[in-house]
């Protein structure tokens, strides 16, 4: 068995993808690097943004960067789960049925405007992320590895869309939005466009599905000192607790928010997890895995002020200068 690399080696790996996929989603580092953390730990990502904002751009460009096989589909009302995982389809010249894949069987695949196609649909996803594999008319089916995938959503178009239960928003690991750029981000966004006079971005390969895998595996090398442990799993306890709240975070949450913490640390070069780690992503790894009451609806109460209220009130170890 290869022995996996050390956890230094991620963080000039992640500044290579970064700096690719920063070519074409301009000025959305930190959110990106939230989004490459979320792969690095082996997790799914939704990109829950207004429209036009890069989500689908940003999915297409991670692909191209990490090497992976993409694919595409398109959530719609009348997509099937067959038109997801693939079907059997009869071959008359041999007399079999032969199994045709769908677009789940790949490395990254970008499921466009999920919250748009029925619940049934949305389901035929959950095995796929939860387990790596796929059934169809009984047989199973293993999906490539790594694999993972990035969806995206629109949080202002509610006619026609079927939102997605707490099941499935807790089968992804992070949950994050770019928001609108600044006045010279979004000017830059055109002085681009006009430069290259074309409409498509040239990503670079920075790696390959083995290589992302062995960056995988650096990252399951990085230390998490019991008091941080113990943190993560008090900030999920705490989303329990507060007043707002109908259902707090699972445990997944605080598995969660350990591996996301990990990969961060080490995108930002250390072998070790400090508490500002686990402050950086635990609003993208909790906000969705948080329901408040159905009579706060109407109100400011989300489960985002939830974890920043937790945050504020729940009382983080010393900071750790070396790993233990």
């Amino acid at each position: 068995m290869t022995e996996a690399p050390a956890p230094t080696e991620v963080a000039p790996f992640a500044e290579q993808v970064l700096d690719e996929v920063g070519r074409a989603v301009v000025g959305k580092r930190e959110v990106l690097a939230l989004v490459l953390a979320g792969v690095l730990a082996k997790g799914h990502v939704l990109l829950e943004d207004y429209p036009g904002l890069g989500k689908t751009l940003a999915a297409r460009s991670f692909a191209a960067a990490l090497g992976l096989d993409f694919a595409r589909a398109q959530f719609t009302p009348d997509l099937l789960p067959a038109d997801l995982t693939g079907s059997y389809v009869y071959d008359q010249r041999r007399a079999e049925f032969d199994f045709r894949p769908g677009p789940v069987f790949t490395g990254l695949l970008l499921a466009d405007e999920i919250n748009r196609t029925p619940p049934k649909t949305q389901a035929a996803l959950l095995e796929a992320m939860q387990e790596g594999q796929v059934t169809v008319e009984g047989q199973t089916h293993r999906l490539p590895s790594p694999f993972h995938v990035l969806a995206t959503a629109n949080p202002v178009e509610y006619e026609g869309t079927y939102p997605l239960p707490e099941a499935q928003l807790d089968r992804f690991l992070l949950r994050v939005g770019f928001g609108y750029p600044s006045e010279g981000e979004e000017y830059d966004v055109v002085r681009r466009r006009l430069d290259r006079r074309r409409e498509e971005v040239e990503v670079t390969q920075v790696t390959d599905a083995p290589g992302l895998a062995r960056m995988q595996a650096a990252v399951e090398e990085v230390g998490v000192d019991e008091s941080v442990g113990r943190y993560c799993v008090d900030l999920v306890t705490a989303t329990r607790r507060h007043a707002d709240v109908l259902t707090g975070a699972s445990p997944r949450g605080s598995l969660g928010l350990v591996l996301t913490a990990r990969a961060w640390a080490a995108i930002r070069g250390r072998d070790y997890v400090v508490p500002e780690d686990v402050k950086v992503v635990a609003r993208a790894v909790l906000a969705h895995r948080v329901t408040v009451k159905p009579d706060l609806w109407m109100t400011q109460a989300s489960g985002a002020r939830v974890v920043d209220a937790v945050l504020g009130s729940v009382e983080a170890p010393r900071t750790l200068e070396s790993r233990r």
